[in-house]
């Protein structure tokens, strides 16, 4: 009987090794699979850092989304979409697409925004399935030739909340009778391949009244609001009675040939917006003035020299906004809008009306709150020019040629609130010539040539809330604050001088913007006060501009400071140091290059002070190297951006960050140098489970400062550098655990151990194979410590863990001096209960480490956290200091822990009470992970 069990038992344990072997490739295997890094794809959250299209090119966002996924290069939709997270609300794909298959858009119940740039592409009826939050959907081939695009009738049926559509550079011609939702208001047809009007009934017949895809079905009540059919260049013969049954709103026809074009109104009576920009008319058609609700006309980029040179614009008596820019206007008539009752906003920008403006009385409406006379070549504004516009609210004047101004050129416009006087030829301002704006909130001085501006000169305005000043060569500036100035810019080349009583604050200011090489204050000694600012923005650093004056201009704290910009324009090496700014959330540096040698700032003191930092930008600074002492303290880190650096090392010790690294790392224009101590940066990039990594696709390397080969990192790495040592030390190492636990095991003649084994082994198998395990936990937590621990596990952890709600958790306990058998091998009992728990608690002191039973507990907690993710979870508690390097595999177990699983009650680093919240509501975690 004996002889015959044994070979059965050898047969057993060799199918045991065997599965292990497999079990182990297959894990090796599927470790690139939990990447988020996707080639040639941006994941983005523009909520973190809104200027990050200024680093990294992508498709643009709708009102209030911000969280979007912009691939490139897309050949197969299935595989570009496997990691794209399934909350993205914008998603952008450009490539070669043949075919969009049936539910390509799976599981996207977020998307609201859907961009294709595919080219020549195949729709299915049900390649929309599922996006019932769909709200923009665009079609766009931006090459100059359209292409063609076949849609299904019923290919939008299911998009419910669809509210735009547009096609811009396709042509349908081969579709007819889409349905449209009646969610529907925008629909756009740009650069298409329209010839005539009609077409747009066989391709959307529910549009118009009387007209519908069935004959006995009851017509829809029109729905669209806004119908784009701008730069259509072969829309010949058609007019607007055309469109008759529609009840648009507005209707764009840019870039169309408007000589072709019937302007007859008749069917859109009530429409209220028109735009002909672009279509090189010379005089407004006569046909336009049928128009009798209209409210708003953009005549813009045309021909027109002459407004009256048909007649009076008759029959538009509810028109509000009226724009000509960008025109041969020479002159305006007296009779000029003199029929526009209503008008509110006029636009004649870029036109020739100067050098003097003459605006003759009852030569505009009396209701006109904004008018824009920039780029009109003036130089002169006459005295009371304005006086008969005692409505108006906004006057634009930037890009003239004025010099100067007085108290009788702004004369009457007591309601006026923005003032925009920049790129001007100002060189002086008379005393009291802001007398007569006292409502003035907003006023724009960049781009002049003032060289002194003191508070005397823009007395006059008592709520001025936005002031921007500029001056092409220095500018001195004196008294002149205001109590309630919320945000000020000032710029100009060589110095600003601000000359201020001591002490004197700017109690509201919230945003400061200084662009200059030198920065001075009289007198010296004289500190200026910012309780309220938010954002700073410092451009043109230079060496000039020291640490010393900035210390010596700004206070030495900025308690409510969130945004901080400083870029230089010059390659000196510099001293920066960051004042203390508690509430610092992003931080922005741009070609300070003060990480020379010679330099006595790092990277790791200018972030010391920063503790709630969020988002943390990094362009052209030299830096040379990163180690993991720079980014230490940055626990709330969510970007981090590093862009156009050259030969930059990346230390290995960075990898101790990994359970930290924030969820976005974006390399633009980064080259690293080429030695194998970034050999993980490889492995990091495609295997991290928390973090989306861009920019490391096809890296590239410099073996020294004069090579521009550009050698591929990974490349270099795989030729000259031992590939996955870390991971085959720990196939290696585990494997001679495993034999070395096997061994002693197969001389004794009890086998039961095996059949332990074996269930270890299944459950791996079944969750690697997709399947959820149910119900097979006996314990919520097994934990293990060393015996010098004991006491203060008994006393203190097990019952906050055990404690019946609601004061306790009431979770199931595995201790091994408790739970385990008397008589039973601890080497199985140890096994069975960690396969038998939900999570594994490591109690870690220098004592643990020095137990044998407790590194071959941890050591079977990792192999269960690898070799069954998704099943286990491994917390690490410590509870005194330790040199993490001394834990064996750790930069291993950096990987898959995330911050979350890190308890450190080491001298004090945190309170009890927090402690024992944050392990509950961890473990609580763990346990409905488990159970769904």
């Amino acid at each position: 009987m004996l002889k015959e069990s044994m070979p059965k038992m050898e047969r057993h344990l060799f199918h045991s090794v065997l599965l292990i072997l497999i079990l182990l490739t297959l894990v090796s295997l599927n470790l690139t699979g939990l990447a988020w890094t996707i080639p040639d794809c941006i994941i983005a959250d523009s909520l973190l850092f809104p200027n990050l299209s200024s680093y990294i090119p992508f498709c643009t966002l709708a009102p209030r989304l911000h969280l979007l996924a912009s691939c490139s290069n897309v050949k197969n939709i299935n595989q570009t979409l496997e990691k794209v997270p399934r909350n993205t609300e914008v998603l952008c794909l450009q490539g070669m697409v043949p075919t969009l298959p049936a539910n390509a858009f799976d599981g996207f119940y977020s998307l609201q925004l859907l961009r294709l740039q595919l080219g020549t592409t195949n729709i299915t009826s049900r390649t929309f399935q599922g996006l019932d939050q769909l709200q923009y959907l665009f079609f766009e081939h931006h090459a100059p030739c359209c292409l063609s695009l076949f849609l299904p009738p019923d290919s939008l049926e299911s998009l419910r909340s669809l509210s735009s559509l547009s096609f811009q550079g396709y042509c349908l011609t081969y579709s007819h009778s889409i349905y449209l939702p009646t969610t529907l208001r925008h629909l756009t047809m740009r650069n298409s391949c329209l010839t005539k009007l009609q077409e747009l009934q066989r391709l959307f017949p529910d549009l118009l009244l009387g007209a519908s895809s069935t004959p006995n079905t009851k017509p829809r009540t029109p729905f669209l609001e806004v119908l784009d059919l701008s730069y259509n260049l072969q829309l010949k013969q058609a007019g607007i009675r055309d469109l008759y049954g529609l009840t648009l709103h507005s209707l764009i026809l840019d870039g169309t040939p408007l000589r072709a074009l019937d302007l007859t109104s008749s069917g859109l009576l009530h429409l209220h917006f028109l735009s002909l920009v672009g279509t090189g008319i010379e005089k407004l058609p006569a046909s336009v003035t049928g128009f009798s609700e209209l409210c708003a006309l953009d005549l813009g980029k045309n021909q027109i020299q002459n407004i009256l040179g048909n007649g009076d614009i008759l029959g538009l008596k509810a028109l509000k906004f009226l724009s000509l820019h960008d025109n041969h206007l020479q002159s305006l008539p007296v009779r000029f809008l003199r029929t526009l009752p209503q008008l509110q906003k006029l636009n004649l920008s870029m036109n020739k009306l100067g050098p003097i403006l003459e605006l003759p009385e009852g030569l505009f409406s009396t209701n006109l709150t904004v008018l824009d006379l920039s780029h009109n070549q003036l130089c002169e504004i006459p005295r009371g020019n304005f006086s008969f516009l005692s409505q108006l609210q906004e006057l634009w004047l930037s890009g003239n040629n004025i010099s100067s101004l007085s108290n009788e050129s702004l004369q009457g416009l007591r309601w006026l609130r923005t003032l925009d006087l920049s790129w001007n030829q100002i060189k002086v301002l008379k005393p009291g010539w802001l007398s007569h704006l006292p409502a003035l909130t907003t006023l724009n001085l960049l781009g002049t040539y003032l060289e002194h501006i003191s508070g005397t000169q823009l007395q006059g305005p008592k709520m001025l809330r936005h002031l921007q000043l500029g001056s092409f060569p220095t500018l001195e500036i004196y008294r002149l604050w205001f109590p309630m100035l919320l945000s000020l810019e000032i710029q100009a080349e060589t110095y600003i001088q601000f000359m201020v009583p001591s002490g004197e604050p700017f109690l509201f200011l919230e945003n400061l913007t200084l662009e200059t090489s030198n920065l001075l204050l009289e007198p010296k000694t004289t500190t200026i006060h910012f309780p309220s600012l938010r954002r700073l923005t410092l451009r043109g650093y230079s060496i000039f501009l020291s640490t010393s004056q900035l210390q010596s201009f700004f206070p030495p704290q900025l308690p409510l400071l969130e945004y901080f910009f400083v870029w230089c324009r010059n390659d000196d090496a510099v001293d920066l140091h960051l004042f203390e700014m508690p509430r610092l959330r992003v931080l922005e540096l741009g070609n300070l290059n003060f990480f020379y040698e010679s330099s006595t700032v790092k990277l790791e003191m200018l972030l010391n002070e920063v503790p709630q930092l969020q988002v943390l930008a990094l362009s052209h600074l030299n830096l040379k190297n990163l180690s993991v002492s720079s980014f230490k303290g940055l626990q709330s880190l969510k970007l981090l951006l590093l862009n156009s650096e050259r030969a930059l090392e990346m230390n290995s010790n960075l990898q101790e960050l990994i359970p930290q690294i924030p969820q976005y790392v974006y390399f633009s224009d980064v080259t690293f140098a080429c030695q194998c101590e970034t050999s993980w940066l490889e492995s990091w990039a495609t295997r991290a489970p928390n973090t989306f990594v861009y920019g490391l696709e096809k890296p590239i390397c410099m073996a020294n400062a004069s090579d521009y080969s550009k050698t591929l990192l990974f490349s270099f790495l795989a030729t000259n550098c031992p590939h996955g040592t870390e991971f085959w030390g720990f196939l290696t190492s585990f494997s001679l655990l495993l034999l070395l636990i096997i061994l002693p095991l197969i001389s004794c003649h009890k086998w039961s151990w095996l059949h332990h084994l074996w269930t270890l082994f299944h459950t791996c198998w079944w969750k690697l194979g997709g399947h959820r395990l149910r119900g097979q936990f006996n314990y919520d937590v097994f934990i293990s410590y060393c015996e010098e621990d004991q006491d203060w596990v008994l006393e203190e952890l097990v019952p906050v863990l055990e404690k019946a709600p609601p004061e306790g958790e009431g979770l199931r306990l595995c201790l091994p001096a408790r739970d385990f058998g008397i008589g039973n091998d601890r080497m199985e009992s140890m096994i069975a209960s960690m396969g038998k728990s939900r999570a594994i608690l490591c109690v870690l002191t220098g004592q643990a480490l020095a137990s044998p039973w407790c590194n071959l507990e941890l050591r079977l907690a990792t192999y269960h956290l690898i070799a069954r993710p998704g099943t286990t979870c491994l917390l690490l508690l410590f509870l005194e200091p330790l040199d993490r390097q001394k834990l064996h595999s750790y930069h291993r177990l950096s990987r898959w822990l995330q911050k979350e699983d890190y308890f450190d009650l080491s001298q004090g680093k945190m309170e009890w009470n927090t402690f024992c919240e944050q392990l509950k509501q961890r473990l609580r975690k763990a346990r409905k992970e488990r159970e769904d």
